[in-house]
């Protein structure tokens, strides 16, 4: 059985750093492509970093330079660090896994498994 973990929100003042954690069981973090997503009250829920089996990286444009995405296979947890946050940054965030190692896409239809989510709010 899957399971992921988040934690690590709360809240932080602009400008200011968080990094959340996503502990997986049932699956191995080096084995599959992971993503972080947010979703906003109101809006779409939106891909906001990925990682691939080899360690690529992909980024939302409207984070790229500020949030930085990683594994730690020993621990098998995935983190996002973000840092220069902005208010608009302010939602809830998620982890998520595909069922791929090679392929990260976009939408979160394809994920197959979710955590709970974790609330980042940015004031």
């Amino acid at each position: 059985q899957v399971q992921l973990v988040e934690s690590g929100g709360g809240m932080v003042q602009a400008g200011g750093s968080a990094r959340l954690s996503c502990a997986a069981s049932g699956l191995t973090v080096s084995t599959y492509c992971l993503a972080w997503f947010r979703q906003a009250p109101g809006k779409q829920r939106e891909r906001v970093a990925s990682i691939k089996e080899d360690g690529s990286t992909m980024y939302a444009d409207n984070v790229k330079g500020r949030f930085t995405i990683s594994k730690d296979s020993a621990k098998n947890i995935l983190y996002l660090q973000m840092d220069s946050l902005k208010r608009e940054d302010t939602a809830m965030y998620y982890c998520a896994s595909y069922d791929s190692a090679y392929v990260c896409p976009l939408d979160h239809q394809s994920y197959l498994y979710w955590g709970q989510g974790t609330q980042v709010t940015v004031s």
